[in-house]
């Protein structure tokens, strides 16, 4: 493998990708997406606020629920400024240090969403499988251990591939395809041969979001099995399924633009600029504004704690 010092390249320039052949309408383009922002931001620090004062939310499915809004959070905070600032003030240059910690940080909070996504799943499983065990199984000690677990894990597997991606020297013209960096966008403009690096990063993408996705399938198929052979009758069926279908719906959002995005970068190399912009901004924005919207309109008891906070800003 042809690696270079990283000294070598210290100066090298990335240059961040807006909306090709619209570059006249950025400025009109960056005030929905910048108030796609502001939603998804307020969004997931109403479900923080809320869950932090509400004494009977303090439960393990509110726990996880409290990470996965994290984790919306980091990644709006960390891709808002060079997406707002590629669309509004025009800067498009990106150093490579720190092209390579937005990296590492995007992709931290999105190994850490779908970890969060099957820890979830587990908590359903447990809550419905084992009701009467569900209590002693999952204590709030044993949510935080599995937290910490879950954000080594998104953050160590990481370390091999910025490493390499510290080492390759990089084309001249180094244009990206996001206004916002990530690993499969970057490593397609080093220099070197990048074999190993890939093999990594798809080993590492089947490992983890892979992995998720099928203990989240196994999951609900033992649900739909413990519900299918209820005794209760079609009203508790409907119950034990229905504190489900928040968590589905936030899996899709999630695992269906970043499916989406990999076709894109792995399939779609001779398809206009304009898909992968739209594919890249409706990963990065959808699941952080849509998660709150979930789980405010089919969680009883964060609506309800939202109804009364507008119903004191009225009074």
């Amino acid at each position: 493998m042809a690696l270079s010092t990283p000294a070598n390249h210290s100066t090298v320039l990335f240059t961040l990708r807006g909306f090709p052949g619209m570059e006249s309408a950025h400025c009109w383009i960056g005030i929905p997406i910048f108030s796609t922002y502001l939603f998804a931001v307020l969004g997931n620090c109403t479900i923080l606020y809320i869950i932090w004062t509400e004494p009977s939310l303090h439960q393990p499915m509110y726990y996880f629920l409290a990470m996965l809004a994290t984790t919306d959070l980091g990644l709006c905070l960390t891709t808002m400024p060079t997406v707002m600032g590629v669309l509004w003030f025009q800067l498009r240059k990106i150093s490579r240090q720190n092209c390579l910690t937005q990296i590492f940080i995007i992709h931290t909070f999105s190994f850490m969403e779908s970890a969060v996504l099957f820890a979830m799943a587990l908590d359903r499983f447990l809550a419905i499988c084992f009701p009467l065990r569900y209590a002693t199984l999952l204590t709030s000690s044993r949510v935080a251990r599995i937290g910490l677990v879950l954000l080594l894990r998104s953050t160590l597997l990481l370390i091999p591939c910025l490493y390499f991606l510290l080492q390759f020297p990089y084309c001249p013209v180094a244009i990206l395809s996001h206004a916002y960096c990530i690993h499969q966008d970057v490593i397609r403009l080093a220099c070197a041969n990048t074999t190993i690096t890939s093999y990594y990063g798809l080993t590492l993408i089947l490992l983890t979001m892979g992995a998720d996705l099928f203990f989240i399938f196994v999951s609900y198929s033992l649900i739909l099995k413990t519900v299918l052979g209820m005794s209760s009758g079609d009203e508790g069926h409907r119950k034990a399924l229905g504190t489900c279908v928040s968590h589905l719906c936030a899996v899709l959002v999630f695992y269906v633009p970043v499916l989406g995005l990999s076709v894109a970068h792995r399939f779609g190399r001779h398809a206009s600029p304009l898909l992968h912009v739209m594919m890249g901004n409706i990963y990065i924005l959808l699941p952080p504004l849509m998660n709150p919207v979930i789980y405010s309109i089919r969680t009883r008891q964060i609506y309800s704690r939202i109804l009364r906070i507008v119903s004191l800003k009225r009074a």
